[in-house]
């Protein structure tokens, strides 16, 4: 049996968009159930946002097979289909006809063609999605339960980004703002939320930690920072590699700048704390200093960063290919990559901080895997 980790941090599992490759997620999240590391807080965007409903809208004891559950669902369609040869090329081939067929035909459980009219404002339906989710979360547990719940999506009349939030209880989280968060256009629908309609937060920012540290807090934080699509790789050397690239850099970047500022930010509050406990005096109930303090959350934050890293095979429809197969190696590879990470020599040696933003990066290939602290 895994050992029962002990903290006096508060848990954060900050988890990204990316269509089929939240499988990933659900590994990461094995790996903590595995050593009874349950999150006090999940923070989601797009499949982030179900993952994390998933999560926190069921019983400890069923969180797991419930994100099974969703995910042998939806790719049900290719639960006994592999390809038929090994190999790189035919790997390939195999992924790009699954994902052609997921965008002809739809998932079970999740979306379906719709006819095409001249008002169709999505290319398809989300009706399955509802009934899914509704079957496999307990919304009055996601509402009141021990695990927090923020999903993030966009008004798509004003623009503006608006999370959803179960600490909240003036506004109650049910299916609606779930797919909200994930209503990619123009291959999903908006949704309707008290006469407001939302797209999917990924247009806006595809990671929901700024969100999450712009919230006070009494505690140190631990937050587990899941991305689906790497900023950093290769020179493109055809117009496949091209597509693969612009996708990588498009979904990634916003998530780079945003996790760059958060950090910053909550590292300068802590240094505006610092420096007023030097203050003589006579300054200490100065207007502008309360205010400072009032606009900074000064709590210790170490972030795990753990990105997903494409096979040689995966193209760039991987974020819609939902072969049961392939399925199975993203979860493995989030278990897999969370294992090593708190395996790793950097994280045993760490002990929870007073102060300071630190960031572990301890997966990465081609460089020295570490842990840097944020100046």
């Amino acid at each position: 049996m895994a050992r029962k980790e002990q903290s006096a941090e508060e848990r954060i599992l900050v988890l990204q968009g990316g269509g089929a490759l939240g499988a990933y997620q659900a590994g990461i999240y094995a790996e903590l159930c595995a050593r009874d590391m349950q999150p006090d807080w999940v923070a989601g965007i797009s499949i982030g946002a179900i993952n994390a409903a998933l999560i926190a809208g069921n019983p400890p004891e069923m969180r797991l097979s419930r994100l099974r559950e969703f995910w042998e669902i939806v790719t049900a369609s290719y639960a006994n289909v592999f390809p038929l040869l090994p190999g790189v090329s035919v790997r390939t081939a195999f992924n790009g006809a699954i994902a052609t067929m997921d965008a002809i035909f739809g998932l079970p459980g999740f979306f379906t063609p719709r006819f095409p009219s001249p008002g169709a404002i999505s290319f398809y339906d989300t009706t399955p999605l509802k009934a899914t989710l509704e079957k496999l979360i307990d919304f009055s547990l996601l509402n009141e339960g021990p695990v927090r719940l923020s999903i993030g999506a966009v008004n798509v009349r004003n623009g503006n980004f608006a999370y959803f939030d179960t600490q909240d209880k003036t506004r109650p989280v049910d299916v609606r703002h779930i797919m909200a968060s994930g209503a990619l256009p123009p291959g999903f629908p908006p949704i309707e939320i008290d006469g407001e309609w939302y797209w999917d937060g990924g247009l806006v920012s595809n990671t929901p930690l700024e969100y999450v540290l712009d919230q006070p807090g009494a505690s140190a934080r631990l937050v587990f920072q899941v991305d689906l699509f790497p900023a950093e790789g290769p020179m493109p050397k055809n117009l496949a590699d091209v597509a693969d690239r612009e996708k990588d850099i498009r979904f990634s970047s916003r998530t780079r700048l945003n996790t760059t500022m958060a950090l910053n930010r909550q590292a300068l509050a802590q240094a505006v704390s610092r420096l007023a406990g030097k203050l003589p005096p006579e300054l200490t109930d100065d207007p502008d200093l309360n205010a400072i303090r009032a606009a900074s959350h000064e709590t210790a934050v170490t972030v795990m960063h753990l990105i997903y890293r494409r096979k040689r095979y995966e193209i760039q429809s991987r974020d819609y290919e939902f072969s049961r197969v392939s399925m199975h190696e993203h979860w493995l590879a989030g278990k897999s990559d969370m294992a090593e990470s708190l395996n790793h020599p950097a994280w045993i040696a760490r002990k929870p901080p007073a102060e300071g933003v630190f960031v572990f990066d301890l997966t990465r290939e081609n460089v020295q895997a570490g842990c840097k602290r944020v100046e």
